[in-house]
């Protein structure tokens, strides 16, 4: 992806704690999104849920999680879908600097 962040094949960071926005701009630039505040928000959110729990999240804890702190209108997979396509948990994970999620291809 670049050279400033230590990356695995696919772009995730090796060390979530070197994670900065720069990381996410570049890895959503990649991915041909235009980071908006909600996506910045969900974000966020998966960056709280890796402290919280200490490892990535899959799409359904993702929902629940999202759900209990930014309300049911958020938490559903359609609201994630329409801003992380095709797959909200990996490209979500991707840009929060998170490890791949385990059951993610």
């Amino acid at each position: 992806m670049n050279q400033d962040f230590d990356t695995d094949e696919e772009g995730f960071l090796e060390d979530p704690g070197q994670w900065t926005e720069v990381f996410a701009r570049r890895a959503a630039r990649d991915e041909g999104i235009e980071l908006t505040d909600k996506h910045w928000e969900l974000i966020y959110q998966a960056r709280v849920f890796y402290e919280t729990y200490g490892f990535s999240p899959s799409m359904r804890p993702l929902v629940k999680f999202v759900g209990m702190n930014l309300g049911p209108d958020k938490g559903r997979s359609i609201y994630l879908m329409k801003h992380f396509p095709p797959s909200p948990a990996r490209l979500l994970s991707r840009l929060a600097g998170l490890h791949k999620p385990k059951n993610c291809l």
